[in-house]
């Protein structure tokens, strides 16, 4: 193990500095949703709510019926998209598929 040794002063600095930063991160966590972090939805929890198929979720993000985001290879869907599109999933695809 290392050790690493600084002064006092530069140590309260320090301290003083990132509690500047959390302060203002949650100042903007406040600011953005009044402060509360959304929820995404996985795909797989977006099939279920929709009952519809992988295939047909992905054609739903192909032809921009549906908002979402991508991490790596995952998307991640806001609550209210997949509420949005449920009286519509119907309309769209009749037999479910």
């Amino acid at each position: 193990m290392e050790i690493v040794s600084i002064e006092k002063k530069t140590f309260e600095m320090m301290v003083a500095s990132f509690n500047a930063l959390a302060e203002k991160v949650a100042a903007l966590r406040r600011r953005s949703d009044g402060g509360r972090m959304e929820r995404w939805l996985t795909g797989e929890e977006v099939c279920g709510q929709l009952r519809i198929s992988p295939r047909t979720l992905q054609t739903l993000r192909d032809r921009r019926l549906i908002g979402y985001s991508q991490i790596n290879r995952r998307f991640y869907y806001k609550p209210e998209e997949v509420k949005r599109l449920i009286p519509l999933v119907g309309t769209l695809y009749p037999g479910g598929k």
